[in-house]
């Protein structure tokens, strides 16, 4: 079942939204502190997501790019009013949802692990790296809804979406695209996802609220640049 990955990843991330609620009656002080360790976590992890890249002018270019697209289609804009739909219909207070559903779409979707993990179950029907994943979705899930509310449970169904859509597609994917092209692609999109969790524990801090959403366009420009530099440099050889 080449969906199945993808299904444990999704259920782990409601199963740890539905227990987190649960511990909402953790203190206030100690939620807090627990979601600054967290962003500082994520802070780090998005650093190391960053260095791994081959060529950084292309992840500032890939980022300056993507967030002007993003700016004028509106992602940010456009994910806030669902949370907030959601909110209405579900009597939800003003932002509980569509801050806990956007930080969710974003930490689970943005790294390798999805976009791997994805093309393992579509070609190879090995779900492992998703397992993996729903692992760690699954735990981080409960901090989040305890933290930042019940919108972190509807996160799981971009991710299902994403992942669902990589999967499928995967055998054609490894058609058009070598081996060697798409591990050199996973590192620059892997960079600008790296720059974007960074601004995802900015914004948990506190620190400076980033439109994190309006950059996630970079991550489509990376993956379509490296094999454009690729094209450019054998024929300039």
């Amino acid at each position: 079942m080449i969906l199945l990955g993808t299904l444990v990843n999704a259920g782990a991330i409601i199963l740890g939204a539905l227990l987190g609620r649960m511990l909402k009656r953790i203190p206030e002080s100690m939620r807090q502190t627990v979601m600054q360790g967290i962003a500082l976590a994520v802070f780090i992890l998005g650093i190391k997501m960053c260095m791994g890249s081959d060529n950084f002018l292309l992840v500032i270019i890939s980022i300056v790019l993507g967030t002007v697209l993003g700016e004028w289609i509106g992602i940010e804009k456009g994910l806030t009013n669902l949370g907030h739909w959601l909110e209405r219909k579900m009597g939800g207070s003003q932002g509980s949802i569509a801050t806990g559903f956007i930080t969710g779409t974003l930490v689970y979707c943005i790294g390798a692990m999805a976009v791997l993990g994805s093309l393992d179950s579509g070609l190879r029907n090995n779900h492992d790296v998703l397992f993996m994943k729903a692992l760690l979705d699954g735990f981080s899930s409960i901090i989040f809804a305890s933290t930042l509310g019940i919108g972190v449970i509807f996160s799981a169904v971009p991710v299902f979406l994403y992942q669902s859509a990589i999967a499928l597609l995967s055998t054609s994917i490894y058609s058009v695209v070598s081996e060697t092209m798409l591990d050199a692609i996973l590192v620059e999109v892997t960079a600008v996802g790296g720059l974007m969790i960074i601004a995802i524990g900015l914004n948990v801090l506190e620190i400076k609220q980033i439109r994190v959403a309006n950059m996630m366009p970079a991550l489509v420009i990376a993956a379509v640049g490296v094999p454009f530099i690729d094209w450019i440099s054998k024929l300039l050889s």
